[in-house]
């Protein structure tokens, strides 16, 4: 079989895509492809000095990409509906969704400004709230949403009994129950948009162990056990961010992609290695969770998807 790559992507003149995390790492990666490929890019994320970075990163390399910054702060609820408005009052469709910010393994238990686990609220909360305001948006155009999970969903858990560890906080616990929440936010987005004619292809993507500063951010000042072993592990395991957005690039843009599908490195463990269909586990998969989950979201950001 081929491999895919970026040569595969079509030309997406006149498209809208918004990133969330845009400013560095995997989003950037994916928003340099994207522009190059014609599409006019968002980048969503809180940093304004970033984002005005990356944009002249992008225009660089792409002089006619149509690229911009817009602030939108995960951390607060608030600002995704501040951030969902302004494109609302656009009126623009969107036609591609990645969600891709997030934070990985803080050492301690932090909140967002609403009072969520860090982890929780902002790598899957916020997230379930922003697309549930874009829906609009997203319906009109029959749009494509990306939800970034990870290996670690393998091993999570979705505690529903108290999804913010307010007792027994453990940072990769709380970190692998996030992107399992992402995995399934995926799954039953589709499920859902099937049920009720929204028009949306629902698909998640990982990007294996890729070289970006997110376990930096995550055990800054740690010099515990995970962060020496996940620098050992990088010259074998990892590969560049570059690489690591490839799976979310097949996932946005494969013409045949599968709804409520999952792309990741096909090499060993799904670390690295060319992008293709990853393997979901079978806790990714639980419809009634999933439901229950859905709820309780909507309960918690005060979004109904109707």
């Amino acid at each position: 079989m081929q491999t895919w790559t970026t040569n595969d992507i079509p030309d997406l003149s006149g498209k809208l895509a918004i990133i969330t995390g845009a400013t560095g790492g995997l989003g950037l990666e994916t928003a340099l492809v994207l522009s190059a490929k014609g599409a006019e890019v968002v980048l969503a994320a809180r940093n304004p000095n970033k984002g005005a970075e990356a944009e002249r990163l992008i225009r660089a390399r792409h002089p006619a990409a149509h690229v911009r910054f817009d602030l939108l702060d995960l951390g607060d609820l608030a600002s995704v509906a501040a951030f969902a408005d302004r494109h609302l009052a656009a009126g623009r469709p969107i036609d591609i969704l990645v969600n891709n910010a997030g934070v990985m393994a803080l050492p301690t238990r932090q909140t967002t400004v609403d009072g969520f686990e860090m982890q929780f609220g902002t790598n899957y909360l916020s997230h379930f709230a922003l697309t549930g305001r874009l829906l609009p948006l997203l319906t009109q155009a029959q749009a494509r949403v990306i939800q970034l999970s990870s290996v670690a969903h393998r091993s999570g858990h979705i505690r529903l009994d108290d999804l913010n560890s307010t007792t027994g906080y453990s940072p990769w616990s709380v970190y692998q129950q996030s992107k399992l929440a992402m995995l399934m936010f995926a799954i039953e987005l589709q499920r859902r948009s099937d049920a009720q004619g929204w028009g949306l292809t629902s698909v998640a993507a990982h990007p294996g162990f890729a070289r970006t500063d997110l376990i930096t951010n995550g055990h800054a000042g740690e010099p515990g056990l995970f962060a020496r072993g996940a620098r050992l592990l990088e010259g074998v395991l990892s590969h560049s961010a570059a690489d690591g957005a490839l799976p979310i690039l097949m996932a946005a843009t494969l013409p045949n992609v599968a709804p409520a599908g999952y792309y990741g490195p096909t090499g060993f463990q799904e670390m690295k290695g060319p992008p293709g269909v990853a393997v979901i586990k079978p806790q990714a998969r639980d419809a009634e969770v999933a439901r229950r989950l859905w709820a309780e979201s909507e309960r918690l950001t005060g979004v109904r998807y109707g």
